[in-house]
């Protein structure tokens, strides 16, 4: 378990704009950071950090939270996980006891799983360098390779024994079950034997954004044309190869930082990068490029270089990528190296200057590459001069960007000799080609379900006004809760002529003893029992602090009560989104009338209330005349002069379905 001042030192140290940023590209918007979200596919931000509050807000999945919540969600990490994660970050020492036996059975099965990987890529790592077969021929091959100490350490390089069980032996014989090694792929299972799924093979851990190990690549370093030459773990719960980016977690705070990311084939490509002094360089580990893996680039950064292998046909295979990276609205640049090079051997070959000299001299366009590429292979052949055309318009075609779209046309025009109008209708006609067949999958979806009338819609409210009004008063308190403001107390006092009449006085009150106050005189208890439980929950934190800090409240608070909190504090951010300072449009913060906010919104309450008890009266009413209803008409009587009395007070016409 991790002690309670571990945990402690971690909330009072962690940033959640830090945390976060290592994951999604921030950018500064007023006192926030936006984002793309993390959860979903969008273009346009709605993803919201608050620096002062410590929380975050996912606008279109509607997550949110603390830094703690992000990597719960993000990462799949359970709390003491992201509290280890955190304490790493930022070299807080962990106070706890080491993870038992008995700790490791009581893990779930993703948990398990990630487990028994993290053992692994350490004994991997500790046989290179320990092991005297590991040292001969695993670190002999990277130093071959002219990998460094420091660079073997960075990625934690490793070796897989010749043995066909050496790592599944030393697994279970420190507690780890046969079944996690099955389902990883470390260990391949039959029957009543088991074996190494790398045995003899140099092992490349492959580590989520955050850093946990989710599967390996392993090379075999003998001659065996019956085995294959690379390895990768097979699809399981926690390694997906089209999800997963090798090098993405060396690489994240360069990438971000550079606002660039160079996208590599092979782990040997990344990690001579890296060495070189590039380090904003991911893999795609063999694979076709994928749009979760542009996705994932695209939280950090929106520009990607594509670096190429000086081989023909790798250059055919791959370029089908530039149109996925297009598709997700980002910009794309090539990079070619000379024939019989590659990314690793270029670095490998060419100091730190010279490789950035030539990157920056290299990188092309994607439409200047394109043309670069295909132009050779249609020569003066009109018929494959065409199609290339035809091709570089449908790759113009996947961008989202209208004006982008329009540049690069004037861009082909120029370098095709071509007519841009000519362009433009095969643009058209390319662009509407995808609205019909998008409109025809929609119509077939919409199929599939039944429509049902609403029979009655009189019957449906559009807003219910008691849940809002309650949100509102949950709002105040954890915004302005603990802030003092000069409130007006209505009294009736009898004068002298013996008359009774109102009387004002003004009062200090801090705002969640006013509120507090203002619902025991009224004796109304919360009807949602979500805001009833935060409301008691957050009256009984005020009384027993002095002051009120929103991530120290968090920290405590129950999972199901801290994302409705969550909701509840970025909802102001949500204006943020629509940048309405930069429109000249001035938007009035709470916080400069909070005694009027706070004594409207109980007013408000209030009026419901009592419009729900006139309500409650006229249902009492009998049709019958000889029911005397006086009494009952009398009381409704007062309360609607007790409604005239608030609709004064606030200085509108109340009406029901006003708030």
């Amino acid at each position: 378990m991790i002690s309670k001042n571990t945990i402690d030192k971690v909330f009072e140290t962690a940033r959640v704009e830090e945390v976060i940023g290592d994951f999604v590209q921030l950018k500064r918007a007023g006192s926030n950071f936006k984002g793309l979200s993390p959860f979903s596919d969008e273009r346009s931000p709605s993803f919201m950090v608050s620096p002062v509050k410590q929380i975050w807000k996912d606008f279109s999945s509607g997550k949110g939270g603390n830094s703690i919540a992000f990597l719960m969600e993000h990462e799949h990490f359970t709390y003491p996980e992201a509290i280890r994660y955190l304490a790493r970050k930022y070299n807080i020492e962990i106070e706890e006891t080491e993870l038992s036996d008995e700790h490791k059975a009581e893990a779930n099965e993703r948990e398990s799983m990630y487990l028994v990987s993290e053992f692994a890529k350490k004994y991997f790592h500790n046989t290179l360098l320990n092991d005297d077969e590991g040292k001969a021929i695993g670190l002999s091959y990277f130093k071959e390779r002219g990998f460094t100490g420091d660079t073997i350490k960075k990625f934690e390089l490793g070796y897989s024994p010749e043995s066909w069980d050496a790592f599944t032996k030393e697994a279970l014989g420190k507690g780890y079950k046969l079944e996690y090694l099955d389902k990883t792929g470390l260990t391949i299972v039959k029957e009543d034997k088991q074996f190494d799924r790398f045995k003899g093979r140099v092992m490349f851990p492959i580590q989520s954004m955050s850093g946990r190990t989710l599967g390996f690549g392993g090379r075999i370093l003998t001659n065996d044309k019956k085995a294959a030459k690379y390895l990768n773990s097979p699809e399981s719960d926690i390694y997906h190869k089209s999800k997963v980016l090798y090098g993405i977690f060396q690489a994240k705070q360069s990438i971000a930082k550079l606002d660039n990311c160079y996208l590599v084939e092979g782990y040997t490509d990344v990690i001579q990068f890296s060495q070189a002094g590039i380090e904003n360089v991911v893999a795609s580990s063999g694979t076709a490029l994928t749009p979760d893996q542009i996705r994932l680039v695209n939280r950090l950064t929106k520009n990607i270089t594509v670096l190429f292998d000086g081989d023909a046909a790798g250059l055919r295979a791959s370029i089908r990528g530039i149109d996925l990276i297009l598709e997700e609205g980002m910009n794309v640049k090539v990079c070619t190296f000379p024939d019989g090079d590659d990314p690793d051997s270029f670095a490998k070959k060419n100091s730190h200057d010279d490789l950035v000299r030539y990157l920056e001299t290299n990188a092309k366009d994607f439409i200047q590459f394109k043309a670069s590429l295909l132009m050779d292979e249609a020569k003066n052949d009109p018929v494959k001069k065409a199609g290339l055309i035809r091709d570089m318009v449908t790759s113009i075609s996947k961008i989202p960007d209208r004006i982008q779209r329009e540049v690069y046309l004037q861009e082909t025009a120029r370098i095709m000799d071509i007519s841009e109008q000519v362009l433009v209708n095969t643009l058209a006609q390319l662009v509407q080609k995808d609205v019909v067949e998008t409109g025809k999958k929609q119509k077939q979806e919409q199929k599939a379900f039944d429509v049902v009338k609403n029979e009655n819609p009189e019957q449906a409210r559009k807003i219910d006004i008691l849940f809002e009004l309650e949100r509102k008063i949950i709002e105040i308190l954890l915004l302005y809760g603990n802030k003092e403001d000069e409130f007006e107390d209505v009294l009736l006092k009898t004068n002298d002529e013996g008359e009774i009449q109102e009387v004002s006085e003004k009062k200090q009150y801090k705002v969640h003893q006013r509120i507090y106050l203002s619902l025991q005189e009224d004796e109304v208890e919360l009807a949602n029992p979500l805001f009833r439980d935060i409301y008691n929950d957050l009256i009984n934190f005020f009384h027993q602090n002095e002051t009120f800090n929103t991530e120290q409240y968090l920290m405590h608070l129950a999972p199901e009560l801290a994302q409705e909190v969550t909701d509840i504090l970025m909802q102001e951010e949500r204006d943020l989104l629509h940048n309405w300072e930069g429109q000249n449009i001035i938007v009035k913060q709470k916080d400069q009338t909070i005694s009027q906010y706070v004594s409207e919104t109980i007013l408000t309450m209030r009026w419901f209330l009592v419009d729900r008890i006139i309500e409650e009266l006229k249902g009492e009413l009998s049709p019958d005349p000889e029911v005397d209803n006086s009494e009952t008409l009398s009381m409704a009587m007062d309360y609607y002069k007790l409604i005239n009395s608030f609709s004064s007070k606030l200085g509108r016409v109340m009406s029901r379905y006003s708030i």
